[in-house]
């Protein structure tokens, strides 16, 4: 089993993922997306798995200064702008096995364990 988490690390609820994986013995690999920004492939991938409004950060600057353009965005502009801004996405998103299972870190603690597979 492996599970990737995205994210930055200076992010709340990314230290709160990683807590809670730690303390549920779960290995993980984090890669911070900042450094190592996702490719639009992946983004892609992750979109076909999750849809695009659940990876919004929808807190972030980067959101808020897109105005209500994004508003009647498709799919595809989504995962171009996630490309082109990884501070758009939503933060964490783990990875498991090459698929997007999850994202964001506010789901009941059984929910989490049965999309990462724990």
């Amino acid at each position: 089993m492996s599970i990737q988490v995205y994210g930055i690390p200076n992010c709340g609820t990314c230290k709160k993922a990683f807590t809670w994986l730690e303390s549920n013995g779960v290995e993980y690999e984090f890669i911070n997306t900042k450094e190592h920004p996702p490719t639009q492939t992946m983004i892609q991938e992750w979109v076909n798995a999750l849809g695009s409004k659940p990876m919004r950060n929808t807190s972030g600057q980067s959101y808020r200064v897109l105005g209500t353009v994004k508003d009647d965005w498709t799919d595809a502009e989504w995962v171009e702008a996630f490309a082109n801004d990884a501070m758009l996405l939503k933060r964490p998103l783990f990875v498991k096995d090459g698929a997007a299972v999850l994202v964001g870190f506010r789901d009941k603690d059984e929910v989490i364990r049965q999309k990462l597979g724990v």
